[in-house]
């Protein structure tokens, strides 16, 4: 029998599902008119087949609309070039907002940047988008990709959604030294794992992806203070369970979990808000 998820790229396949769910109410936080096909039958079959695969879409479907945010107001306040490392079947190039002028660079291992292409081919992108396909495992090729971001001119962010997690901490070490190298970034936007949170995926989504060759890694234990002695600091965190309250995408009695959760000592709390997080880090 195929297993649900083959290898890490199949990961988009699965967020893009989730993105058509959420595209598909009638109260939608976002609008992604190519997801569904992006995800096809695979990204579908998956949220079938993993334990609670529709029932846990929420923090996928909260990440994005939340990053949907921060993206536009940044490139509101003068971004010109976003580099998406792992960029997946992402299609912000195709669906926000943006000013024309803007550069966006999505990059990718070559298989997933042949797919996207396919399934992209008659959407217009709403600003100047090229696709590059690159192995960012190998340090040379990250380097090259970042240097490219450099000659598009600044000021730059650079996105790895999706991406760290599957990381071990020493790779996270070097591609956050390698990112700083690129004088023209200013910004680095990404999403962030706790320790508690990998101990929770172990009974649902972990033997899935371990079974895949793509375990989840980084979760650092310090938090954003990890990424300090590589030059970032934390500008803005994101609770990903306090943005699905705001949202309104969340567990079932949410609110009730919340103001149970007064009730812990503060210490507690704070672990439980931090456990998954959308972090904006800003050189220093």
């Amino acid at each position: 029998m195929t297993p649900p998820i083959r290898n890490v790229s199949d990961t988009a396949l699965w967020v893009a599902m989730y993105r058509a769910m959420e595209s598909e109410r009638p109260d939608a936080l976002f609008h992604d008119p190519y997801a569904r096909d992006l995800a096809g039958e695979r990204g579908a079959a998956i949220v079938q087949a993993i334990p609670r695969g529709r029932s846990m879409a929420w923090p996928m479907i909260v990440r994005t609309a939340v990053m949907d945010e921060i993206i536009l107001r940044l490139v509101g306040q003068g971004v010109r070039t976003v580099v998406n490392l792992a960029a997946g079947l992402d299609t912000r190039a195709y669906r926000l907002e943006l000013p024309p002028s803007l550069r966006w660079l999505d990059v990718d291992l070559p298989d997933m940047i042949a797919y996207r292409e396919e399934h992209l081919a008659s959407a217009q992108a709403v600003c100047r988008h090229d696709h590059l396909a690159a192995d960012l495992a190998d340090e040379d090729t990250r380097a090259s990709v970042l240097a490219r971001a450099d000659s598009e001119g600044g000021p730059a962010m650079v996105i790895t959604e999706g991406l760290l997690v599957y990381l071990a901490a020493s790779q996270v070490a070097a591609m956050a030294s390698q990112i700083h190298d690129a004088v023209a970034v200013r910004w680095w936007l990404t999403d962030l794992a706790s320790p508690r949170l990998l101990r929770m995926l172990r009974r649902t989504w972990t033997p899935h992806l371990e079974a895949a060759n793509a375990p989840m890694q980084f979760a650092p234990a310090e938090g954003t203070a990890f990424f300090a002695p590589v030059g970032w600091r934390k500008a803005e965190f994101r609770s990903i369970w306090d943005e699905s309250i705001r949202l309104k995408r969340s567990v079932p009695m949410a609110g009730f979990w919340n103001w149970l959760g007064r009730l812990q000592p503060r210490r507690k709390r704070e672990e439980a808000r931090r456990m998954s997080g959308i972090v904006l880090l800003e050189r220093t």
